[in-house]
C-alpha cells in the first residue's frame, strides 16, 4: 500500500498572504486526515513564508496520522525536528531563497554530513528520508548515509510525462529498484498530479509514500479539499 501524505504548505501560503488565521492550517490538516490522507507533510523555510515553526508544534499536538517534516538540515531545522519528534524527517538540500525544492542531494560529497544528521535523528526514534534525484548511484550512496528511505525528486518525471510516459519513468524505475536492492524504503514527490500519479504508481507499485501539495491544493480549488484528497487516493489503488 502506498500512503498519501498531503503537503499543506500552500494552505499556509494563502493564510500568510492576507494575515490572520484563515484558512487555518491545523483545521485543513485535520480535514485532510478525515478525508483519508495517511499523512501530513510540512516544509518550514527560514523566512517563514508559509509554514511557521508555531504551526509545526500545533500540528504535532493534534495529528493522528504520520507527520513528515521536510527541510534543509541546518542547525535551526535540526533543533525544530528534535523538539517536535515527527514520525519522519525528509532532508532536502534547498537554499534559503529557493522558491521550491529543485534538486536532490549529492550523497557522495555530503555522505559524512548526512550520516551524522541521520544518527542524531535516529537517537530520537525519527525515521530519516533523503531527497535524491532519480540516480541509482545517488540512491546507493544514500544507503551508506544510514537513512531509512529515499524520496525521489519527481520534477523531471512530471515535466517529461506529456511527451512520453515510458521515457519519463525509466530513470525512476532504475532508482527505485536500486533502493529496494539496498533495503531502503521509497517515497516520491514534487509535481505529481492527477494526470501523472497513476502511471508512476503502476510502474513502481512498492512505493511507501507520495508527498503531494501544490497540485492537490490547486485541484481542491475546483473540486473541494475532500474530493481532491480522495481523487489522489484513487490514483494509488
Amino acid at each position: 500500500m502506498t500512503n498519501l501524505s498531503v503537503n499543506i504548505n500552500k494552505i499556509a501560503t494563502i493564510r500568510n498572504a492576507r494575515g490572520g488565521d484563515n484558512p487555518n492550517v491545523v483545521s485543513a490538516a485535520l480535514f485532510c486526515e478525515k478525508s483519508g490522507a495517511q499523512g501530513i507533510t510540512v516544509h518550514p523555510r527560514p523566512d517563514g513564508r508559509h509554514i511557521r515553526h508555531a504551526d509545526v508544534f500545533e500540528l504535532k499536538q493534534v495529528l493522528t496520522t504520520e507527520f513528515n517534516i521536510e527541510g534543509n538540515p541546518t542547525p535551526e531545522f535540526i533543533d525544530l525536528v528534535l523538539k517536535v519528534k515527527p514520525a519522519q524527517v525528509t532532508m532536502v538540500p534547498d537554499a534559503p531563497d529557493a522558491l521550491t525544492s529543485n534538486a536532490g542531494w549529492n550523497t557522495v560529497t555530503n555522505k559524512v554530513f548526512l550520516r551524522t544528521v541521520c544518527e542524531e535523528f535516529h537517537k530520537e526514534g525519527i525515521r530519516c528520508s533523503i531527497f535524491v534525484d532519480p540516480d541509482a548511484e545517488m540512491v546507493k550512496h544514500a544507503a551508506d548515509c544510514g537513512c531509512d528511505r529515499v524520496e525521489l525528486y519527481t520534477f523531471g518525471y512530471a515535466e517529461q510525462y506529456p511527451q512520453g510516459p515510458e521515457m519519463a519513468i525509466e530513470p525512476y524505475v532504475k532508482a527505485a529498484v536500486a533502493a529496494r536492492e539496498c533495503g531502503l524504503g521509497l517515497n516520491a514527490g514534487h509535481d505529481l498530479s492527477l494526470e501523472n500519479l497513476r502511471y508512476f504508481h503502476q510502474c513502481i507499485p512498492w512505493l511507501d509514500e507520495v508527498s503531494i501539495g501544490h497540485a492537490l491544493i490547486c485541484d481542491a480549488l475546483y473540486m473541494g479539499l475532500e474530493a481532491s484528497v480522495k481523487a489522489y487516493l484513487e490514483q494509488l489503488k
